[in-house]
């Protein structure tokens, strides 16, 4: 009985000893975001590292501790700035919590972009879940910005932007996943959300918030362009991913009555017609939408032709602002190399399809018009 007691304490220490390396939680660093620009022939590292503490809540307690600190480091290539940047670091760094970048306009230039999205998904810590994005202000500014009303910076809309798209899909959130995938499939270009500084005011202070200001456009080998965001809305009108949007337009003959509908539905099919030595695109969108508000003498018919003009104007505005960067906003070179490989070959040129104003053929039509209520009429009679 002694020699069973014996063994079994001696297999249990055994055990126990195996688990002496593992590191204890607050004895490490957490990297959640990092920035990324390119300058003098260096790669300039932002690293913000957050407390995890308290981002189990919503809200933050009222503290004077800063949520986050963003450190800074550069170097010849971007694991050589990541390493200068282990030197002014207390302890060990965890990048299994590494939520998203944020690249300058310099560090997404000449395939910068690539070095850099392949020296994190091999590192074992990280993973294909990292949000991308773009900015033309300083990576540092962006990085220091902080949530609405002192929410857990964990729950910020870039480290959290599904959250916000549900209630506005403007701009789709890409992650590297979808990034390698876009830049290893035709057309071989992917557009990435811009953001920039804007500010909100407390009773005592100005804070910096993010805001989504476009869309940037990388190709393996350069940065293509920038598209702003009001050049940018046909986007959300491109794709079935769009879960809310709005349209505003002009009704009637009246210059100044604008109508906002809330579309809340998205359908789109495009067709590649091969036309002897051409080929163009038809594209058929269907849209749900919502009316909230209401205007004296406007009928329903109006309401609707109002909105698929709109929805044209936007499809096209983005479209045109595409050809004159050469860019394939709407990948529509992938469709045929989904639908007809063989015409993709005779057509493409470095995996693009040429295109002109004249390549699409748009029909906008409403499949069905909801108001929320019974009524389609004002709710206050005057």
């Amino acid at each position: 009985m002694n020699k069973r007691i014996l063994i079994l304490v001696m297999v249990l220490t055994t055990l126990l000893a195996g688990c002496w390396d593992v590191k204890a939680p607050e004895r490490m660093l957490y990297i959640h975001a990092m920035g990324l620009d390119y300058k003098d022939g260096k790669y300039e590292v932002y690293a913000q590292i957050i407390d995890f503490t308290t981002t189990a809540k919503n809200e933050q307690p009222v503290t004077d501790v800063p949520q986050a600190e963003v450190g800074h480091a550069s170097g010849k290539t971007i694991n050589e700035a990541v390493f200068n940047l282990y030197h002014s670091m207390d302890s060990s760094v965890l990048w299994g919590f590494f939520s998203y970048v944020v690249f300058s306009e310099e560090a997404l230039k000449n395939g910068r972009a690539n070095q850099v999205i392949d020296a994190f998904i091999r590192y074992r810590e990280t993973r294909y879940q990292i949000w991308v994005y773009g900015t033309m202000d300083p990576v540092k500014d962006i990085l220091l910005s902080t949530p609405n009303l002192n929410r857990s910076i964990s729950l910020s809309k870039l480290g959290n932007p599904e959250n916000s798209y549900e209630q506005e899909s403007f701009i789709k959130p890409i992650n590297f996943r979808t990034l390698i995938i876009g830049l290893n499939e035709p057309s071989y270009e992917i557009g990435i959300p811009f953001v920039r500084i804007s500010e909100w005011k407390t009773e005592k202070e100005t804070k910096n918030e993010v805001e989504l200001s476009g869309v940037g456009i990388l190709s393996p080998k350069s940065f293509k362009g920038f598209i702003p965001a009001e050049k940018a809305n046909g986007l959300q009108w491109m794709t079935n991913d769009t879960k809310r949007g709005e349209v505003t337009s002009k009704v009637g003959s009246n210059e100044e009555l604008h109508f906002t509908v809330v579309v809340d539905k998205v359908k789109v099919k495009v067709k590649p017609i091969v036309i002897k030595n051409k080929v163009k695109f038809d594209v058929h969108i269907k849209l749900d939408f919502n009316i909230s508000e209401f205007k004296d003498k406007v009928s329903i018919e109006e309401i609707r032709k109002a909105v698929i003009k709109e929805v044209e104007k936007e499809v096209k505005d983005t479209y045109e602002e595409g050809l004159e960067n050469e860019i394939d906003i709407y990948r529509l070179s992938e469709y045929l190399y989904r639908k007809n490989i063989k015409a993709w070959k005779k057509f493409q040129n470095n995996g693009k399809v040429e295109l002109n104003e004249d390549s699409i053929k748009l029909k906008v039509e409403i499949n069905k018009i909801k108001s929320q209520r019974k009524s389609f009429k004002e709710t206050v009679d005057k």
